[in-house]
């Protein structure tokens, strides 16, 4: 059975994609998990010097451990020492070493020998083909090319030197694929925790329980559109706005709205409660490359919670169309909320629709994958 090392996010908080099949995973292979190199120099400011303190702490064991995503075993997570400036050969060449030093260690100490290399970030090219590796893989699940917050002239070309030097690319949408070399490019969809949605969950209690509500949770960050929310709580005074997720982007006058409450980020676990309690979720994202390639985690997730969905038009909602309901060409968004008001009765239907599109079945897929790259 292969040992699988992995480089992705920080373990832990919200899950992301990778997460959540690596979890799956866990139940057969062994997993180092080296918890984010970055894709991005630090920039003078607050938010930045706490991450970098965050950082340090954690590559010197100063840290405290992570949430569980669900009840699989834990990995084997490493806290790179790495310095946050990829764009320098120099440095570049200093981190290949540390961080060959650091996994080889850990494989060592833990007996890894048959290993797969999963890789979610271009800022980990140079340790492809330096671990022993039996074979590598590219997960992508963003528009790097598109991203906020990512240094372009770094990450763009160590992503096209990564697809060159990986045996697999796994892509979650069309547009994605479509960027890479079709023979060692494979689709493999966003899946959901669907007994976590679906199970009903108890009210939260902290947004308002009188009158109609429409909430979003996630990151509110620079692809939400702002603007257009702040035409629609005009428009709509009687129905509450909630939104769960830390701020990351300028919420302007969103702020100064007496129907629009912003409750901070919650954990995952906490998520059903929330959206399961909404009229209406909302998908309000703007028209850009990086949304033209996203496919939210977060949608399934509606669906699987059986709760009204009022979106903007990109491509991976559209999928799922005849469950929801999408803005036309200039029509106001408020009017998409109440056209998915008025259709909030068919929740077992868009249960229905990604019933078999949980993670454990993508797993699955994924496991085939990785045995059959593991028998080459």
């Amino acid at each position: 059975m292969a040992d699988l090392v992995v480089f992705g996010e920080d373990w832990g908080g919200l899950p992301s994609s990778t997460q959540h099949l690596i979890s799956h995973l866990l139940k057969r292979h062994r997993v180092i998990w080296i918890n984010s190199i970055g894709m991005r120099s630090p920039k003078p400011g607050f938010k930045d010097l706490v991450r970098v303190i965050n950082k340090f702490r954690a590559m010197f064991g100063l840290s405290g451990t992570s949430e569980r995503v669900n009840d699989s075993p834990k990995p084997v997570i490493l806290n790179p020492r790495v310095i946050p400036f990829h764009g320098l050969s120099l440095v570049r060449k200093i981190n290949k070493r540390w961080l060959i030093k650091h996994i080889q260690s850990a494989c060592a100490s833990h007996d890894f020998k048959d290993i797969i290399l999963w890789v979610s970030l271009p800022t980990a090219v140079d340790v492809v083909g330096a671990l022993n590796e039996k074979t590598s893989i590219y997960y992508c699940g963003d528009d790097f090319n598109a991203l906020e917050g990512v240094d372009h002239s770094t990450v763009n070309p160590m992503e096209r030197e990564l697809v060159r030097k990986v045996d697999l690319i796994l892509v979650v949408s069309d547009a994605l694929a479509q960027k890479f070399p079709g023979p060692k490019t494979v689709m493999l969809p966003h899946g959901v925790d669907f007994n976590l949605f679906s199970t009903p969950a108890p009210h939260p209690g902290d947004f308002p329980g009188e009158g109609p509500t429409a909430g979003f949770y996630g990151s509110l960050s620079e692809w939400l559109d702002v603007e257009m929310l702040a035409q629609t709580a005009t428009a709509m005074p009687s129905w509450n706005f909630v939104f769960v997720g830390a701020v990351k982007t300028k919420i302007g006058v969103l702020e100064e709205f007496p129907n629009v409450h912003f409750l901070g980020p919650r954990a995952h676990s906490q998520l059903p409660a929330y959206v399961q309690h909404w009229d209406v979720a909302l998908l309000p994202f703007k028209h850009n490359r990086q949304i033209e390639a996203c496919n939210p985690l977060k949608l399934r997730e509606y669906l699987a919670s059986g709760t009204a969905i009022a979106s903007t038009d990109f491509p991976a909602v559209r999928v799922y169309q005849e469950q929801v309901t999408i803005q036309q060409h200039k029509e106001p968004f408020s009017r998409v909320i109440q056209r998915a008001f008025e259709n909030r009765d068919h929740s077992q239907t868009r249960q229905a629709t990604v019933a078999n599109e949980s993670w454990e079945h993508r797993a699955n897929q994924l496991e085939d994958l990785v045995n059959h790259l593991a028998e080459q």
